[in-house]
């Protein structure tokens, strides 16, 4: 029981944390029809976040993979 209720609380203030920061943490990506592009979801306090960036296997030009946190335009408490 107490590992049920720690476990709450710890993503209570996982929640928390997102919320007040304005960070996302990935949680799926797909690369586009052209495979020029990867869509990469987070999911954030408020819900689910989606960002787009051009993708290339070498990483010369844009991203070889989603990067794992995202900061969102959209923050709850600025202080």
């Amino acid at each position: 029981m107490r590992f049920i209720i720690r476990t709450i609380i710890a993503l209570a203030l996982v929640w928390i944390g997102l919320l007040l920061t304005g960070y996302g943490v990935l949680v799926g990506s797909t690369e586009n029809a052209a495979v020029l592009g990867i869509q990469c979801k987070y999911l954030t306090a408020p819900g689910m976040s989606t960002a787009q960036y051009l993708h290339t296997d070498s990483g010369i030009i844009g991203l070889t993979q989603c990067p794992v946190l995202r900061k969102t335009s959209v923050v709850i408490d600025n202080g």
